[in-house]
């Protein structure tokens, strides 16, 4: 990314991945609780910093990197949860950033269209869908659009946008995708140009983008957020070039994965927990090298297959660096990062997920923190 370092170096290096010298572990933070901190990203209800006790003990005691914003509360059916009007969510962003020790990350899914977070009715601009924008299909029109975005996450204390999404619209059924006008087209070329004038757009003003889903969750017939999904008949290889071309050009930001299975990938595991597919497809085929984020871990389509442990151990092993715990779905849970970090810990201790495993996660978090940037003016 261009642009002035924002101030993350200072924190990263407060954290050095070097152990202390025994003379000085007395002195020195938990440097395993901050690192698995930083794999953590949790939603949380309130819209200030003083009616949300459970982000402020996250912050506090799990030393989280990160939280993802929500304009309705999928448990109790109530659209009251981070997000009233623009002040209102700038000063909970300061709030927290204030709060934490290392910057975090704040995200939203703003992607335009049926998923927005912000939303004309609390103040804030419009946003085409992905799929309007598709069948438009011109660069300058998609980057004007993106920019509009970027200005008012930035303008809100946003750092990182859950979009674009680069699934191809293969279903224009699917529950999930097509239904709700989130892919911009079927044909991968349009895909990549106008997720590119988006990666761009956001760049320019300091917002971290997050490709999704990978690798590929257009040609579902079924929504992960409610069970099983396979695709392993409906995905083809060609989901695949939006995120081969956008590396090849030097892609800034991270890619967060689908729940999806697809046993030609995987015989075993969905994506998200798949060493074979996050490992060997993306990072080892594709070359990607930055920061992996998970889909909500609270998703049924693992949360009905899979214990939080295992789901921590496998996704962790299989290259998951961000394990996002939305706490939006059919309940809420006050201490799921205590929960989360703890196990992690555990494991760690116990040896079944090996310490580096957790640095080599931190390393590239930091990263990406430290290479995020004040935008241009």
């Amino acid at each position: 990314m261009k642009g002035r370092t924002l101030p993350f170096v200072l924190a990263a290096a407060a954290l050095s991945l070097q152990p202390p010298a025994p003379a000085e572990a007395a002195s020195q933070p938990d440097s395993l609780r901050l690192k698995i901190g930083q794999m953590l990203m949790v939603g949380f209800r309130g819209t200030t910093l003083e009616d949300a006790p459970d982000v402020r003990r996250a912050i506090k005691h799990q030393k989280i990197g990160g939280v993802v914003l929500f304009d309705y509360d999928v448990p109790s059916r109530t659209p009251l949860r981070n997000i009233t009007s623009p002040e209102q969510l700038r000063r909970l962003s300061g709030d927290l950033q204030e709060r934490s020790d290392t910057p975090l990350f704040i995200a939203i899914d703003q992607e335009g269209g049926r998923v927005a977070r912000l939303k004309p009715a609390r103040g804030f601009p419009p946003s085409p869908s992905a799929r309007s924008l598709g069948l438009l299909n011109d660069a300058d029109s998609t980057r004007k659009a993106a920019l509009t975005t970027a200005r008012t996450l930035r303008d809100a204390g946003i750092t990182m946008d859950l979009a674009p999404v680069v699934d191809l619209d293969t279903n224009p059924l699917n529950p999930v995708i097509g239904k709700l006008e989130r892919s911009y087209s079927a044909d991968p070329a349009i895909v990549r140009r106008q997720a590119t004038a988006v990666v761009r757009a956001f760049d320019s003003e300091g917002i971290v983008p997050v490709l999704k889903h990978f690798p590929g969750h257009g040609s579902s017939r079924a929504d992960s957020h409610l069970g099983f999904t396979d695709v392993s008949e409906s995905w083809r290889k060609i989901e695949l070039e939006p995120y081969r071309r956008l590396f090849r050009e030097g892609y800034p930001g991270a890619v967060m994965t689908a729940h999806v299975f697809n046993r030609r990938l995987d015989p075993k595991y969905p994506a998200t927990l798949s060493r074979a597919t996050l490992q060997g497809l993306l990072r080892g085929e594709l070359g990607f090298r930055g920061v992996v984020l998970s889909d909500d871990m609270q998703m049924k389509a693992i949360a009905d297959s899979y214990g939080l442990e295992e789901a921590l151990r496998l996704a962790i092993e299989a290259g998951v660096d961000v394990l996002v715990f939305a706490n939006n779905t059919t309940a809420y849970d006050p201490k799921i990062a205590e929960k989360a970090a703890r196990l992690i810990r555990r494991m760690v201790e116990q040896g079944s997920i090996p310490a580096d495993r957790i640095d080599e996660s931190y390393r590239r978090i930091m990263a990406l923190k430290t290479s995020a940037t004040e935008p241009s003016r």
